[in-house]
């Protein structure tokens, strides 16, 4: 099921405002441009798999992503790219596009008019974790952020090429905040960048965990079921908490490596 902000929140922590589309769409693009920095600095790069995508705030069919072949580790919000619906690039100045991430991600956002981001990479717990063939436990409080709110997409047939296949996974992931993508690794979904960011950093350090502990050979506790779902929707794992938690990243990342914003004011218009 969807997880709702609980009642109140916004007092404490709430999205940013903006007064028109080009204002709205600059800042998504630098927050996607450093996302894509930070899935390279903790490793979630293999060769030239893995998309983060954004749905633009006026042309809601369409989406920034990276193009293909640019490293994560050097991306910029002027390598980005936007591609509609027949994926087409219709803005951006490289050409070539990763055809698993349209197929992917497509469909995701075609079905789910609540997202705004989505994000998949080979990670290494993740894609390990996968091949499980079964979802997180609740063991730690931060595994609760995922309790009843995560997917197995359990029909691995290659790497995924038709809009048919997006749709499948779309309806593993139904209303959920994430899905399991057996033998291949895991996908995230948040009503901004920086939630669906933080899903997915601390969805794979949630597999990296629950691999070390099954690999004690021990009996794991299970957190019990009224107080995961307890945690998951008031304390860890609602849309605002994903977005708070994104922040040290955000600080990081631009402190270190403040190259990606290369560009310095919001664009014209964007016409398609």
């Amino acid at each position: 099921m969807a997880v709702a902000n609980p009642p109140g929140i916004e007092k404490l922590v709430n999205y940013p405002n903006f007064d028109s589309f080009e204002e709205k769409r600059f800042y998504l693009k630098k927050i996607l441009a450093g996302a894509y920095r930070i899935f390279g600095k903790f490793g979630f790069s293999e060769g030239v798999a893995g998309h983060i995508t954004c749905r633009d705030p006026e042309h809601t069919d369409c989406f920034w992503v990276n193009p293909f072949g640019v490293s994560f580790r050097r991306m910029k919000m002027s390598d980005l790219v936007l591609v509609n619906e027949e994926g087409e690039i219709v803005a951006g100045k490289h050409q070539a596009l990763n055809k698993a991430a349209f197929a992917i991600h497509a469909a995701i956002h075609k079905a789910r008019p609540d997202v705004i981001a989505a994000a998949h990479s080979h990670s290494l717990y993740g894609k390990t974790w996968s091949a499980m063939g079964k979802l997180l436990d609740p063991l730690t409080q931060d595994s609760c952020i995922f309790y009843e709110d995560h997917g197995l997409f359990d029909d691995y047939t290659g790497v995924v090429g038709e809009l048919s296949e997006g749709e499948r996974i779309g309806q593993a992931l139904g209303d959920m905040k994430a899905v399991i993508l057996q033998n291949h690794g895991l996908l995230t979904v948040g009503h901004s960048i920086e939630e669906c960011i933080f899903w997915f950093v601390t969805m794979e350090r949630t597999c990296q965990s629950q691999l070390i502990a099954e690999a004690t050979g021990n009996e794991l506790v299970k957190i019990g079921h009224e107080v995961a779902l307890r945690t998951r929707n008031y304390e860890v794992g609602f849309p605002l908490a994903g977005y708070f938690s994104f922040q040290p990243m955000w600080q990081d990342v631009v402190h270190e490596q403040p190259d990606f914003m290369d560009i310095e004011s919001p664009e014209p218009a964007l016409i398609l």
